[in-house]
């Protein structure tokens, strides 16, 4: 049971989905869960189009929230020919749109790399086109997702952005540092068993991570196995300050300010 008290560290929550109908019946409770845990901004990502006009209902309802337009590489058969318009326009339309995504490529799920990079080129070169940051969906794909943004990069038209909910290795995370990315961890940082993804939160430079929940994915220990939900995010920064030996004030500190400056939070 959370308890709310004065002093509560304020932290953001970088990456949520509470469009999604199993928060129809409590979402104003789960507001208040994360407003009671001190969470001050939240970034809501869109997986596919129909979802723009609910997702941005809910940043009506719910000031702190922030969004972003996009389409998910599990998601590419929702793709048609005006797709690239529609994402545009939401973006031109609403100022808190500040990310293009969630994007990227997905192989573990999926074998149709070819129709996933079909989807992601073009939106890629949208957020570079309106300067704003994608967030980046990569599963199995990390050899794949480098040489995307390399060749973008190589071009001088690789937008900036963060590897979102990472499961990755030291090696990957380095490389995607390297052309610029941050690197958001989520509940997964909390399970027992995920050395690679607790060496990278010991090694990630402080000015370039960022945490998240993925609600309703990856609920943290211990609450793994239920839904989850952005006030579950203060797990997954008390697990990254143990990791790194800080305080939970720091990663909390830290995490918003880098949150502020990729995508321009509140």
């Amino acid at each position: 049971m959370f308890i709310l008290i004065e002093h509560i560290n304020s932290i953001i929550d970088s990456h949520c989905h509470i469009v999604f109908s199993n928060f129809d019946d409590d979402r104003d409770e789960v507001a208040q869960r994360w407003r009671s845990q001190g969470v001050k901004a939240l970034l809501h990502a869109c997986v596919e189009p129909s979802e723009i006009p609910a997702i941005k209902a809910i940043a009506d309802q719910f000031h702190e929230l922030r969004y972003s337009v996009g389409v998910h590489p599990l998601d590419a058969h929702h793709w048609t020919p005006d797709t690239l318009s529609i994402l545009k326009n939401a973006a031109l339309d609403d100022s808190r749109v500040v990310a293009i995504g969630e994007l990227g490529l997905d192989l573990f799920k999926a074998e149709n790399l070819s129709e996933q990079r079909s989807i992601l080129i073009p939106q890629l070169n949208l957020a570079y086109e309106l300067n704003l940051p994608v967030i980046v969906h990569c599963r199995d794909a990390a050899k794949e997702m480098l040489e995307v943004f390399t060749n973008l990069a190589s071009d001088s038209c690789c937008p900036k952005g963060v590897m979102h909910c990472w499961s990755g290795n030291v090696k990957q995370m380095r490389n995607f540092l390297d052309l610029g990315f941050y690197i958001s961890f989520s509940g997964n940082v909390t399970f027992k068993n995920a050395y690679d993804i607790h060496e990278c939160a010991k090694e990630v430079p402080s000015n370039r991570f960022l945490v998240e929940t993925d609600s309703p994915f990856l609920s943290p220990a211990p609450h793994r196995g239920k839904r989850n939900e952005p006030s579950f995010v203060r797990y997954v920064a008390e697990k990254i300050s143990e990791l790194r030996g800080e305080t939970f004030s720091e990663i909390a500190q830290r995490t918003s300010q880098n949150a502020r400056e990729l995508f321009g939070l509140p």
